[in-house]
């Protein structure tokens, strides 16, 4: 069954050696709002991270297929960002089908990711609950042997989930990550993406950064530092040492 399901990928950046990390966003600017920060802490520290888009995430009022494509390579620049891939699925419309299960456990097997990251798993926008069950299946899936999936079978190590959400409320985190020195290239990576964020958005007030920086902010605070972003897990994390906490 699985072989009818296994699409090429077009244009896909080589991967030569495995991730640290795959972040996987619904649409391009996801990952940079949910762990911008982190994203660019794990690469300065050199960690390889990746970056898979579902989505073009067009159409949007202001913004084009073009556009968010040179937006998501600006975003990617700032991050320092080395490997990145949109999927291509289709914007308002993500299902949690089994050929999109495959492509994404595909992508899995390919990168050797040791850690996915995942939109949180309860959400008002369809596109980011959908995501997240595509990739806790697709997770599954891409350790599967006798079937027609590209590369060898994997199992990534953990999921963790970033909060990127439309609801409004108050998140139990299980952890916090420092991400104070990197504040503000957490802030440019998401001006990036001028057509979302600046463009038309100059009557806001609060401003966008402002609103961002404020949960930055709280965020930090509960751990004792200037800013943080949270992250949950749905099974224990373990520890080695206490040299690490905050």
């Amino acid at each position: 069954m699985l072989a009818s399901l296994f699409h090429s990928y077009p244009d896909l950046p080589a991967c030569d050696e495995p991730l640290d990390a795959l972040v996987v966003a619904p649409h391009p600017d996801d990952a940079e709002l949910g762990m911008g920060g982190t994203i660019a802490a794990m690469i300065e520290k050199n960690y390889r991270v990746g970056i898979l888009d579902l989505t073009s995430g067009e159409p949007t009022p202001l913004g084009s297929v073009e556009k968010r494509r040179a937006e998501t390579a600006k975003a990617s620049a700032i991050l320092k960002i080395t490997w990145r891939y949109n999927l291509g699925l289709p914007n308002r419309f993500l299902e949690a089908t089994l050929e999109n299960r495959a492509k994404i456990a595909g992508i899995f097997r390919l990168t050797r990711p040791r850690w996915i990251f995942a939109p949180y798993w309860v959400d008002a926008h369809p596109d980011h609950t959908a995501a997240t069950e595509l990739i806790e299946a697709a997770r599954f899936w891409s350790k599967l042997t006798k079937c027609d999936l590209p590369g060898e079978p994997f199992h990534p190590q953990r999921i963790f989930y970033y909060y990127c959400i439309h609801l409004k409320l108050i998140p139990q985190p299980a952890w916090i990550q420092d991400i104070t020195p990197y504040w503000q290239t957490k802030a440019d990576s998401v001006a990036a993406y001028h057509s979302q964020f600046v463009e038309g958005k100059e009557h806001l007030d609060p401003s966008w950064v402002e609103v961002l920086r404020e949960q930055a902010a709280t965020w930090g605070r509960a751990i004792g530092v200037r800013y943080g972003e949270p992250f949950a897990s749905k099974e224990p994390i373990g520890l080695s040492d206490w040299n690490s906490l905050l």
